[in-house]
């Protein structure tokens, strides 16, 4: 499949550290050009490349106001399970250091039909909110925001949002201090005009997504992101590449797209690696893959027709590709 982003390098301009574990950098082209356009919800892919040559791909909302496209702005957690990308963004980073970014895409815009947005954030979670904030600001639509995290000194950006224009309508949820977020009775009071969001640890999503199924809200209005790599589970099983006839065995704990690599069977371009920007898309001949991935719809998926090689697996015992 074709590279469906334009990669430009940027300057980094401005770090903050938000929390103790979480920094704001503020990114922008060093011409003074103004960057691409986009809107709340949107995603940029960062590339890395450390001194000792090793590459890493992560995928970051923007948080900073759409209006404004002089700069971008995206924060980052340095993760205790880090594959690289964000150690490296947290440890070599700095004011003047350069990056390749991607062309924003957006797969959790605000869906405008809805007669009210309810925005439900978790820790990190917070950043893609922060940019559809300003897309609300001003506007007539109907929203609120509850953002949950685990002790005052991670609120990350607290200050902006206690503060801020937006402060009547955000409600704070602080684990250490007992104030929990109610799902259930969230869900609960919601009419049928009302979407939800939810961005964070996959236990909140997951969370979310079950109460308000069990509230009968309708799936097309429960929205959802997170920038993680799905768990790699499952048995193992063989992946043929139809156009070389070489067959892999994927094991447990191995995802398509390691096994190509290791094998150096056939080349696959991935910028994520967390199913999320779609350049690993690859189609599928025989069999059938279980999806993990945020870019294909729900139909796609169930269509069959294409995966994505970097988190999703097969849910046959053989899985034919068009590689």
């Amino acid at each position: 499949m074709a590279n469906k982003y334009e990669m430009f390098s940027v300057q980094v301009t401005e770090v903050e550290q938000a929390t103790p574990l979480i920094k704001r950098f503020t990114l922008a082209r060093e011409d003074g050009a103004p960057m691409p356009a986009f809107t709340g919800g949107s995603h940029v892919i960062v590339q890395m490349q450390g001194a000792d040559g090793n590459q890493f791909s992560n995928a970051y909302s923007l948080m900073s106001d759409p209006r404004d496209t002089r700069s971008y702005q995206i924060g980052v957690r340095l993760e205790e399970q880090s594959k690289g990308g964000s150690a490296f963004m947290h440890q070599q980073v700095e004011v003047g250091s350069r990056l390749t970014i991607s062309s924003p895409n957006n797969l959790f815009a605000l869906d405008h039909s809805a007669g009210r947005h309810v925005l439900i954030a978790g820790g990190i979670g917070i950043t893609p909110f922060l940019a559809q904030l300003h897309e609300l600001e001003g506007s007539a639509a109907s929203y609120e925001l509850h953002y949950a995290f685990r002790a005052p000194e991670h609120g990350a950006f607290y200050e902006q949002l206690a503060t801020g224009p937006h402060a009547d309508n955000t409600h704070f949820y602080i684990d250490s201090l007992d104030r929990k977020l109610d799902l259930a009775a969230l869900c609960a009071g919601l009419d049928e005009q009302a979407h939800l969001y939810v961005c964070g640890p996959k236990p909140l999503i997951d969370a979310v997504i079950a109460t308000a199924a069990n509230a009968g809200i309708a799936e097309q209005r429960v929205h959802w992101e997170q920038f993680a790599a799905a768990p790699v589970t499952g048995a193992a099983f063989t992946v043929v590449l139809a156009q070389s006839g070489i067959e892999l065995q994927v094991e447990e704990g191995m995802t398509i797209l390691q096994a190509i690599e290791k094998s150096k069977a056939a080349k696959v371009e991935c910028l994520c690696r967390e199913g999320v920007c779609g350049t690993c898309e690859t189609a599928i001949l025989e069999g059938e893959a279980e999806h993990f991935d945020q870019y294909l719809s729900d139909e796609e998926k169930a269509a069959q027709q294409s995966m994505m090689l970097c988190v999703s697996r097969a849910r046959s015992a053989r899985l034919v590709l068009d590689l």
